[in-house]
């Protein structure tokens, strides 16, 4: 089990920044992959970005957030975080972290990030 907790959502004025935390529990040195979601209003959850959890820390990111977001991690906090810079009002939505440990998804309870034009 897997026990992931989200912080650092906020509301922000266009162009302007934040950073979202995510610090897991349990098992999670069985954890491969630890990433980000979000789900606007009335949209589908979609991916933001996500971070492989061994030596190489390969990263991947949405074409919509490339350039303004960084994923990143600190291994003795067992903490992912995301750097969101630029936003936009289309960020707006509720953030959540996810981590993917064998053939099971796990999700925290997500943050909400508001950009105001």
């Amino acid at each position: 089990q897997v026990q992931l907790v989200e912080s650092g959502g906020g509301l922000v004025q266009a162009g302007g920044s934040l950073r979202l935390s995510c610090a897991a529990s349990g098992s999670i040195f069985s954890i491969h992959i630890m990433g980000w979601y979000r789900q606007a209003p009335g949209k589908q959850r979609e991916f933001v970005a996500d971070m492989s959890m061994s030596i190489s820390g390969n990263t991947n990111y949405a074409d919509s957030v490339k350039g303004r977001f960084t994923i990143s991690r600190d291994n003795a906090k067992n903490t992912v975080y995301l750097q969101m810079n630029s936003l936009k009002p289309e960020d707006t939505a509720v953030y959540y972290c996810n981590a993917l440990e064998g053939v099971y998804n796990y999700w925290g309870q997500g943050t909400q990030v508001t950009v105001s034009s």
